[in-house]
C-alpha cells in the first residue's frame, strides 16, 4: 500500500501545529485518510477487563478531544483509542500559541488546556458509534472549578455508558492545581466518589476505571499513588501524561517553551515511572504504558516493564499512521523471538 504520509507529511509539517491537526481531524472525518491493509497476529491478542483487544497498541488522549472520529481511527490499525480529555463544560482552553513541535528531538510541547467541547457533546458523538472497537474516554475537570472532584463525579456519570473505560486525568500540567489531586489524601476521597458514581450506573454501564498519573512524582508520590489505586479498587493505571522536566539533549529552539513534553525525550523517564508502579503495585493493577514509543521495541520494553497495553500519538506526528502496522508486525517478532506466546506472558518480564 503507498505510503501517503511520504508527500503529505512534509506538507503539514510546514504548517502551524494546530492548523495540520485541524486539517488531519476534516480529512479523517472525510473519509480521506486511507485505512491500512489490515494486519493482525494472534500473538499480539489481549484480553484484559473482560475485553478482548486485537493488539495491544492503542492512541493516546489528546488527538481526539471530542470523540467525533473514534471509527475512523479505529480503522487505522489500533487496537483501542482513547478519546478527551473531556470536561463537564465546554471550554476553550488556554491562549494560542499553545502547541510546539520539537523536529530535532522528535518531540511536542503544549499547553492546550483540556479544550473542548464538553461531555454532552461526547456523550452525543459516542452514543451514534456504529463501528465495533474499545474505546476510552479521559475525563478532566474545568480550569478554575469550586469543585474538580465534583467536575471527575459529573464525567463518570454522563459517559460511563458510552466508554468502554473511563480514565481520570489527574496529571496534565496545563490545568492549575489538577497535579495536586494526586497527592495521598485527596487522590483517596477522588477515587472514592468517582468510583461510586460508576457503580450507580447499571451493570453493563460500568466501565473499567483507571487513573492517569504524572512522570515527575518523587518516590513517595509513586508509593503514595500505588496504595491508594490498589486500596479503592480501581481498574488499572496509565503511566505517564506529559513532563514538565526538560531532559538533557534536546536540541530544538522551542524546548524552551512552558507545557506538558511528549514524545521520543519521555520514553525513558515514563518507562521508569511504569516499572516503578508495577513493582509497588506488585502487578496487582493492569498497567497502559505511553510516553515516547516509537519504535516496537519501545512498545516492547513499555510491556517488559510492565504494561498490558501501550498508547502512542505524537510519533505518529513525526512517521504518519503507517507506524501503526509497521510497530505491531515488529512487536510480534519480538514477543515470539524471546519465546513468550502471547503479550500477557511478556507482561513484566523484567521484573522476573
Amino acid at each position: 500500500m503507498v505510503d501517503y504520509f511520504r508527500f503529505i507529511g512534509p506538507i503539514l509539517g510546514v504548517m502551524e501545529p494546530e492548523a495540520a491537526h485541524g486539517l488531519t481531524l476534516w480529512a479523517l472525518k472525510k473519509g480521506l485518510v486511507p485505512s491500512p491493509e489490515p494486519f493482525e497476529d494472534p500473538v499480539l491478542k489481549v484480553r484484559l477487563w473482560g475485553m478482548d483487544f486485537a493488539n495491544p497498541v492503542g492512541l493516546a488522549a489528546g488527538f481526539d478531544k471530542n470523540g467525533e472520529l473514534a471509527e475512523a481511527l479505529l480503522g487505522q490499525g489500533f487496537g483501542f483509542i482513547e478519546v478527551g480529555s473531556v470536561t463537564p463544560r465546554p471550554q476553550p482552553g488556554q491562549s494560542k500559541p499553545r502547541l510546539f513541535r520539537l523536529f530535532s528531538d522528535h518531540a511536542l510541547i503544549n499547553r492546550m488546556g483540556f479544550n473542548n467541547d464538553g461531555q454532552e457533546v461526547m456523550a452525543e458523538h459516542l452514543g451514534k458509534r456504529q463501528r465495533p472497537g474499545i474505546v476510552g474516554v479521559n475525563l478532566g475537570r474545568n480550569q478554575g472549578s469550586a469543585a474538580p472532584i465534583a467536575d471527575f463525579v459529573a464525567g463518570a456519570r454522563t459517559l460511563a455508558g458510552v466508554a468502554d473505560y473511563l480514565a481520570v486525568n489527574v496529571s496534565s500540567p496545563n490545568t492549575p492545581g489538577l497535579r495536586a489531586l494526586q497527592g495521598r489524601d485527596r487522590l483517596s476521597g477522588l477515587l472514592e466518589a468517582v468510583l461510586a458514581a460508576r457503580n450507580a450506573a447499571p451493570p453493563p454501564d460500568r466501565p473499567p476505571l483507571l487513573l492517569k498519573i504524572a512522570p515527575d512524582l518523587t518516590e513517595a508520590d509513586k508509593k503514595d499513588i500505588a496504595e491508594v489505586a490498589v486500596a479503592a479498587g480501581i481498574d488499572g493505571l496509565i503511566a505517564t501524561n506529559t513532563t514538565i522536566g526538560r531532559p538533557t539533549g534536546m536540541t530544538s529552539p522551542s524546548r524552551t517553551q512552558a507545557g506538558g513534553l511528549s514524545g521520543r525525550p519521555l520514553f525513558e523517564p515514563s518507562t521508569g515511572v511504569l516499572a516503578d508502579m508495577y513493582r509497588l503495585t506488585q502487578g496487582k493493577l493492569p498497567l497502559i504504558g505511553v510516553g515516547g514509543i516509537e519504535t516496537a521495541r519501545h512498545a516492547y520494553a513499555k510491556i517488559r516493564a510492565g504494561a498490558s497495553l501501550v498508547q502512542l500519538y505524537t510519533a505518529l506526528i513525526f512517521h504518519g499512521p503507517g507506524l501503526v502496522n509497521r510497530i505491531k508486525r515488529d512487536l510480534a517478532q519480538l514477543i515470539r523471538a524471546d519465546g513468550f506466546g502471547s503479550v500477557a506472558a511478556a507482561v513484566g518480564a523484567d521484573h522476573r
